[in-house]
């Protein structure tokens, strides 16, 4: 929190001139005038705000990634710069992508539907799923320090603390608006960072950006269109037929907010660094970071588990779209250095999560991840490396990324060795549909 919070900014310095009153009733005077300036602010901001509520005030981060996008113009659809011939485009390169994947994986296409997005789409279409992984961040770090309080400090406080929550939720709101309006102008796919922010069975692609991409890569762009086509339809793959992928992701997150807590004597701190009479200082103290939430090591292993489960999804990615496209298209091997060398240097995946969770998602990582893979499949097909997906006992550890010979030597031995992955895969869809609809699944398989 290194930016002045809540959209104000720096005090005005003194301006003193002729006929200006004393030391002291100047002072009371900007006192008094600074003070008015902040309400005012604080006024507008509620009323341009919306009527969100909650730990992130969504209205407004929709309303500034939308606008962002908006005034930075350019074409919203490329492969002849119109809505229709931009969805054709995606269509068509989804199809030939699903046709070659089903060569390289046992999973079964997951998505209904193919279509092109705009900048602009992607914001309001992802949105949703960005409030479940905000949440519960957001959540804790804005009770985090209200929780810290002595008693008397919180009744002292009053109707202060619902106004401080309010605009806690309007400074997340900013912040998750701009981080989304950066992501919706580079993005290339729906499944871009990693992770099922769309609609469900929905395969989406960003022409623009995709052109943007092209630009210097010296491939024909309808190439570089069915390398990301088969991506994009490899994720869908996996997050449709693998139930628990998703919500574990998910859990994950939350598990990491559970754990944030604030230092309470920097909350002492705090308090004997603010004077009443002077609202700068309570500027530079929300912006000190002095209510920067500090890291357990509870929550170093949740962040472990998340990176190393979405290495995991990338490197499975990697690899059966390699397997896929083969010699089919003849720059897909600098397609896919071209993409990790993107991750590699700070793309929009580890700008979001350093942002969202304080989470990088180390290259080295994602390599470890397609290299395990790549030995699984080699050594005993593409039954046995994607039934790994069929249950998450069976899926590789962080241990597992830093000795993968030794991962693919245990498969040959003990329960893996035995397992049916077509049958898990099978079981582990009945289970979630028999969730989602009430009805009994038949044999149920909690283990």
């Amino acid at each position: 929190m290194s930016d002045f919070p809540f959209g104000f900014g720096p005090s005005d310095p003194d301006r003193r001139g002729e006929g200006e009153p004393d030391d002291k009733q100047q002072g009371g005077t900007e006192a008094f005038n600074q003070l008015g300036q902040m309400l005012t602010q604080l006024g507008q901001m509620l009323s341009q705000a919306g009527s969100s509520s909650g730990p992130v005030n969504y209205d407004l981060a929709k309303q500034i990634a939308l606008q962002r996008l908006g005034s930075e113009g350019g074409e919203q659809y490329g492969f002849g710069k119109d809505d229709a011939s931009g969805d054709t485009a995606v269509r068509d390169a989804a199809h030939l992508a699903e046709l070659w994947l089903d060569a390289a994986t046992i999973l079964p296409a997951g998505a209904t539907t193919a279509v092109a997005w705009s900048a602009r789409d992607w914001v309001e279409k992802t949105l949703p799923t960005w409030q479940r992984l905000c949440d519960p961040v957001a959540t804790r770090v804005s009770s985090a320090w209200t929780e810290a309080l002595p008693d008397e400090a919180k009744q002292a406080a009053g109707p202060l603390l619902s106004m401080v929550g309010q605009m806690g939720g309007m400074m997340f709101g900013s912040q998750l608006g701009n981080a989304l309006a950066q992501l919706g102008s580079e993005v290339l796919t729906s499944t871009d960072v990693g992770l099922p922010l769309g609609p469900t069975a929905t395969s989406a692609l960003l022409p623009a950006n995709i052109e943007k991409f092209t630009e210097g890569l010296e491939r024909p762009s309808s190439e570089v269109l069915v390398f990301l086509a088969a991506r994009e339809a490899a994720h869908q793959r996996l997050f449709a037929h693998v139930p628990w992928l998703r919500q574990r992701l998910l859990d994950t997150v939350e598990e990491f907010a559970h754990g944030i807590s604030v230092d309470t004597s920097a909350i002492e701190d705090m308090a004997t660094k603010i004077d009443p009479s002077n609202p700068a200082s309570i500027e530079e103290v929300m912006s000190s970071g002095l209510l920067e939430p500090q890291r357990t090591d509870e929550q170093q292993t949740a962040l472990t588990r998340l990176e190393t489960l979405l290495a995991l999804v990338e490197g499975w990615v990697d690899v059966v779209v390699a397997e896929a496209v083969g010699e089919r298209l003849p720059g897909a091997d600098a397609l896919r250095e071209t993409l990790r060398r993107r991750r590699a240097t700070g793309g929009p995946a580890e700008q979001t999560f350093a942002t969202l969770v304080g989470l990088e998602l180390r290259p080295r990582r994602l390599r470890a991840a397609s290299s395990l893979w790549k030995l699984v499949g080699d050594r005993h097909g593409a039954e046995t490396r994607d039934g790994l997906w069929s249950h998450p006992d069976f899926v590789p550890t962080s241990a597992d990324l830093d000795d993968p010979l030794e991962f693919a030597e245990r498969l040959s031995t003990g329960d893996m060795a035995d397992m049916d992955p077509i049958a898990e895969i099978k079981r582990a869809e009945q289970r979630e549909r028999s969730n989602d609809t009430g009805e009994d699944g038949g044999e149920r398989d909690d283990t």
